[in-house]
């Protein structure tokens, strides 16, 4: 049939089809099929607007203009009115001209409008596939219709084929050009994702280099792929000290495959961040430090193996002000302890002495008085030397407590020391030998030489006491220099240059629990009975009070070595003069007035000073003692009075008397320990005092020294 209808065709006509079909052979497009299509349609059929529509289901109406031809026809119908073109809508023959269209048929105003005057449909099918549709409007030779028919008859199946195939590949362009977005799209984000990822690993590498924490990063082969500027600030290493692990732990820990390695390669199985505890490393400049490591791992990252990431905090500062907390707090602790039994000591002190000026004072009458062959001479000096050495307990107390009254002076302690000698040898017996190492030239220090004594005296019999046997006791001074460093191992002290005085023995020394003890009052390891543990004690307050400071060290089966620092004084020591016999006590008649408020001790010192000779008026309280100054006609040349009293001090009663009797002299005296009674001004330079307890000699002595000597017209304030 086609070949038939090609042979009734006129030989242009057949020409026009061969170009019809050639020139849907050269192109692809199905718009440049469509261009092409139209124009030589429209040359063939004589048609003046000729339209190819394409069947598309995923169009709203089914078809898709394809082209148009002539182009500014391409707006002749809206899309709507296009899709009443479409066979599904109206699938009869069409007429060939609209006029033949009944009234009220859809395509008729779209038709009028446009002014077409005649029309032909025609379907554009391939292996019986609808691919479009062809419209001719306004064919010019209506004669021709059916020369025009058979036309289009045989060049629809080729066209429909050749626009199956453009669609087809412009679909399969379509989704290559997709495909390429997606690609070009990919290939951006890869880019954007890698330039970000290179942002980060910088941003962590300057982050690990530049942190002040130690940080570590090395993987299960061992080897240290990063370390922070804060690892080597802290210890000193850098990451050319230690490539690998082993390295790391030989230089900090000292071992290269040890316990401390073993442990970092068990981290690599955990699964989140782990605290690893306080380990304590070698510095590279030899210190130690104290790290606490925190360990968290980041996955196979390395060539596919584990990481971990380690990072650190130096808690060495915080340790050792730790440490100097737990120190000062025990400091502290010691410092109440003996704040506590010196408030004790101070409390007690004064009653005590009360007692033994009366008991020194009765014991030192009765023996005056008595014939030295009479037997009540050695009960009485018995009672005499116990009541001593009660005066001297009382002094140890007050010493440890810091609240003695002194009477500093500037000594050469090789001297001080020297004439010692012998009282020490008997002190700690003939089987242990006292060794003396003095100095060559020993700066000199102001202290009370009765100190010194007690220094000494309690650690000679501390060292005797440590030596069950035969031994040796050493006594070595020497000047030395106290530096900063001393000072932050030993409370109250500052820098400075000191004498020093060191007590040693080859006795059974100390465990550090004892020696944590030494100090403490009443704390002794000796039998109950053979020590009042006051020794240490005693030296520690004297030593304190010349703000000095004490060193000891002990070892079990190694001894102990006491050291004490005086600071150094700036004059020289005087030369001590050579004393002849003693002189009898010396006689008075002058008139004293005594104020003592306990009655035992006023009839004591009273009887002592009229055993001298004085004239002694006695008052119980300073309202009495007013009254007898106002009421007595002679002179009073000197008064006596107690510090503190009730109704008034002893000080105030002097301000009193003053008023009406200028020249008088004053003399305090006092049990109370001096931190009580320096406030009343009686300690002060140019005012005479004297500490109960004291005896019979010290007293006319003192009476003497205040009645002869010249005095500030009243106590300071």
């Amino acid at each position: 049939m086609k070949g038939e209808s090609a042979r009734n065709l006129s030989p242009a006509a057949q020409l026009m089809a061969v170009e019809v079909i050639s020139g849907l052979l050269v192109t692809s497009s199905p718009h440049e099929l469509g261009e092409a299509l139209t124009e030589h349609l429209r040359e063939l059929t004589g048609a003046r607007t000729v339209m190819v529509l394409l069947h598309h289901d995923g169009c709203a109406g089914g078809h898709e203009l394809l082209n148009v031809s002539p182009r500014r026809r391409a707006t002749m119908f809206s899309s709507e009115e296009l899709n009443l073109f479409c066979f599904k809508r109206f699938p009869e023959q069409l007429p060939l001209l609209p006029d033949q269209l009944p009234e009220g048929h859809p395509l008729l105003p779209a038709l009028r409008r446009a002014g077409i005057g005649s029309m032909a449909r025609y379907r554009l099918c391939a292996a019986g596939e609808v691919i479009g549709l062809l419209l001719l409007l306004d064919l010019h030779a209506l004669q021709r219709i059916a020369e025009i028919d058979q036309i289009i008859a045989l060049l629809s199946p080729p066209i429909a084929l050749a626009l199956k195939n453009a669609v087809a590949f412009r679909l399969i362009e379509q989704q290559a050009q997709s495909l390429e977005q997606q690609a070009q799209s990919l290939e951006q984000r890869v880019e954007v994702r890698t330039a970000e990822l290179r942002e980060a690993q910088a941003l962590l590498q300057v982050a690990i280099d530049s942190s002040p924490i130690p940080i570590m990063i090395h993987d299960e082969e061992g080897r240290v792929l990063r370390i922070s500027t804060g690892w080597t600030r802290f210890s000193g290493y850098t990451i050319a000290d230690i490539p690998t692990m082993a390295d790391w732990t030989e230089l900090a820990y000292g071992e290269r495959n040890g316990p401390g390695k073993e442990y970092i390669d068990t981290l690599f199985s955990i699964d989140r961040t782990e605290y690893n505890g306080e380990w304590t490393i070698r510095a590279r400049d030899g210190s130690q430090r104290i790290w606490e490591f925190q360990t968290t791992p980041l996955g196979r990252v390395s060539r596919g193996k584990r990481v971990l990431l380690c990072m650190a905090t130096d808690v060495t500062e915080r340790k050792r002000a730790e440490e100097e907390k737990i120190r000062l707090e025990a400091q502290l602790l010691q410092a109440q302890k003996l704040e506590s039994v010196g408030r004790l000591a101070g409390g007690v002190a004064h009653d005590f002495n009360n007692m033994l000026s009366v008991i020194l004072g009765h014991a030192n009458l009765a023996l005056m008085e008595l014939p030295p062959d009479d037997r009540l001479q050695l009960p009485l000096e018995e009672i005499r030397k116990a009541a001593e050495r009660s005066a001297g307990l009382t002094r140890q107390l007050l010493a440890f407590a810091r609240k003695q009254t002194i009477s500093p002076k500037v000594l050469d302690l090789n001297e001080t020391v020297g004439r010692m000698l012998n009282m020490l040898r008997r002190l700690i017996g003939e089987r242990i030998e006292l060794v003396w190492k003095p100095h060559g030239t020993l700066w000199p220090v102001l202290i009370d030489p009765s100190q010194v004594d007690q220094i000494l005296a309690n650690l000679c019999v501390n060292a005797r006491d440590s030596i069950k046997d035969l031994g040796n006791c050493v006594i070595e001074t020497g000047n030395c220099v106290i530096d900063e460093h001393f000072c932050t191992r030993h409370d109250d002290v500052t820098p400075g240059e000191y004498v020093r005085i060191t007590v040693g023995d080859n006795g059974c020394g100390m465990d550090r629990e004892t020696l944590a003890h030494a100090f403490e009052p009443f704390f002794t390891t000796k039998e109950l009975g053979a020590g009042t543990g006051l020794g240490l004690a005693t030296v520690y307050g004297v030593v304190k009070q010349n703000q000095g400071c004490v060193s000891v060290e002990s070892e079990p089966g190694r001894g102990t070595t006491v050291t004490i620092y005086l600071p150094r004084h700036h004059e020289k020591a005087a030369k001590p003069q050579p004393q002849g016999p003693e002189p009898p006590l010396p006689r008075g008649n002058e008139t004293i007035l005594l104020v003592e408020d306990e009655a035992a001790i006023l009839n004591i010192v009273s009887m002592m000073l009229t055993r001298q000779g004085y004239l002694v008026l006695t008052a119980t309280s300073p309202g009495k003692a007013l009254k007898l100054a106002q009421t007595h006609c002679g002179e009073i040349n000197l008064l006596i009075t107690d510090v503190i009293m009730p109704e008034m001090n002893g000080q105030e009663l002097a301000e009193l008397l003053l008023a009406t009797h200028p020249t008088l002299k004053r003399l305090y005296m006092s049990g109370y320990t001096a931190d009580l009674i320096a406030h009343h001004g009686v300690l002060d330079d140019g005012v005479h005092f004297i500490q109960k307890p004291f005896s019979f000699p010290d007293l006319v002595a003192k009476v003497q020294e205040t009645l002869g000597g010249n005095q500030r017209t009243a106590p300071a304030g």
